[in-house]
């Protein structure tokens, strides 16, 4: 039998796909580009959600933030539910070593995922750092029989930005996307930006060089993506594609012949662990919501038209919404009043924030509705307009059909805060005669 591929998976922090491989030729990123060049580029991969936690959740198990529990920051008490299960218990299960280098943001303690091995923090690892670890990793690592799954997480390109850290780049030269405003506020930010990049790049090359230097290229996979958009306003923590656009660039393993190239059909981070699964010998279950994108791999058209399911619940407060996406229209559903945007802690500080204006604290619409294909910056939304009605009613019972399907809390009402976290669920035995709580405090 064929020995399945060694599969590294590399993630990042807010990236969105600021690379210059998706055509943003003045982002500081040749390593990146190097690697896309050898690689198969998806030009529409999305996120399921716009925060951290929520969208790995996603990415790590194959299903929607609210089907696997965490619709929160894991920081903030949010966790898997007892059902579920994570990729590397999955490729366990297939005969895979499995290992986590760097940052994890799905629970406080990342040895309780399912890695065979843990090394870093698992939380706030820097690029360098992670990148010397994985390429001490690999090239101590003694040839095995069975099949490894890595992980790599890198903390960047997560705000701060600040310049004793990073070279940033000249303002004057940075691009800025047609959902911010063109001025000096919003270019001191980007370049800032445009450093972060930069370092997560060259420590990315670091890693893709030590992966060719110490695996076999015709049966390694390499597959690189972030976690959710930018950190920018009308980005990250918002359903517009800005907030969930993800970079995905996969190189399979040289054995498959598969030609660099790229591929326009909507994938997902859903499609992850299903893909991986089917390199690895095994099969997605009934319950993963997304496909295998192995056939998108080997050139396969993929669906024409495939209907995106997105979702927010929590992040820095409360702000509940669902979305639909098809190739023409994205349509939203508010389910809470508030401002027409809530910007998380990090973008609220920024200097984009500065020259951002205060038009985003108008009340928000129950719906949105916008016309990716005459409008692709979601700027217009034309819910409200007659000529759109019957494609309103089509798309929202479309999307309230999926909530039920997938027992969406939020159809029963506001959805809880998690109950808060207990230092006793994972504690130790009492030793013999000593289960008295010794530490409390006793009444006179």
């Amino acid at each position: 039998m064929e020995r399945p591929p060694d599969v590294v998976l590399i993630h990042c922090h807010d990236l969105g796909r600021f690379l210059s491989c998706y055509g943003a030729p003045a982002i500081p990123s040749p390593s990146l580009h190097a690697l896309a060049e050898r690689s198969v580029v998806f030009d529409n991969a999305f996120a399921t959600a716009p925060l951290c936690t929520p969208a790995r959740s996603s990415l790590f198990t194959g299903l929607s933030p609210h089907v696997n529990g965490l619709m929160g920051l894991a920081h903030a008490g949010w966790r898997y539910r007892r059902s579920v299960a994570t990729m590397p218990e999955l490729m366990s299960g297939l005969g895979y070593d499995t290992a986590l280098i760097g940052l994890q943001h799905e629970h406080p303690n990342p040895m309780v995922l399912g890695f065979d091995e843990v090394h870093g923090a698992g939380f706030l690892p820097r690029a360098w750092p992670v990148a010397r670890e994985t390429e001490a990793w690999l090239r101590n690592r003694r040839e095995r029989s069975r099949p490894f799954l890595l992980t790599v997480g890198m903390w960047e390109v997560h705000r701060p930005w600040p310049a004793e850290d990073y070279t940033h780049a000249d303002p004057a030269a940075v691009e800025v996307p047609p959902y911010l405003p063109d001025n000096a506020h919003t270019r001191e930010d980007l370049a800032a930006f445009y450093g972060a990049i930069r370092q997560l790049d060259a420590a990315v090359g670091h890693v893709i060089d030590a992966i060719d230097r110490h695996c076999d290229p015709d049966r390694t996979a390499v597959v690189f993506t972030t976690d959710h958009g930018a950190a920018l306003p009308r980005a990250k923590g918002t359903l517009y594609d800005p907030g969930v656009e993800v970079a995905l660039i996969v190189r399979p393993p040289a054995a498959w012949g598969v030609p660099p190239g790229r591929r326009g059909q909507a994938v997902s981070h859903l499609d992850i662990l299903p893909t991986l699964l089917e390199m690895a010998g095994g099969s997605a279950g009934p319950g993963h919501e997304g496909r295998s994108i192995v056939p998108d791999l080997r050139g396969a058209a993929g669906p024409r038209d495939r209907t995106l399911f997105l979702e927010k619940s929590f992040h820095d407060r409360y702000d509940p919404m669902r979305a639909v996406r098809t190739s023409k229209y994205k349509y939203i559903r508010n389910f809470t009043d508030g401002p027409a945007l809530v910007l998380a802690k990090d973008i609220e500080e920024s200097p984009s924030r500065r020259g951002f204006g205060d038009g985003h604290l108008a009340p928000r619409p129950p719906v949105e509705l916008y016309d990716l294909r005459k409008d692709p910056w979601e700027q217009l939304n034309i819910a409200a307009e007659p000529a759109m009605a019957e494609t309103v009613a089509s798309l929202d019972d479309r999307l309230l059909r999926w909530m039920r399907e997938t027992g969406d809390p939020l159809l029963d009402g506001p959805i809880p805060v998690p109950p808060r976290a207990s230092r006793l669920i994972d504690a130790q035995d009492d030793l013999p005669g000593r289960s008295d709580r010794s530490g409390t405090p006793h009444s006179m």
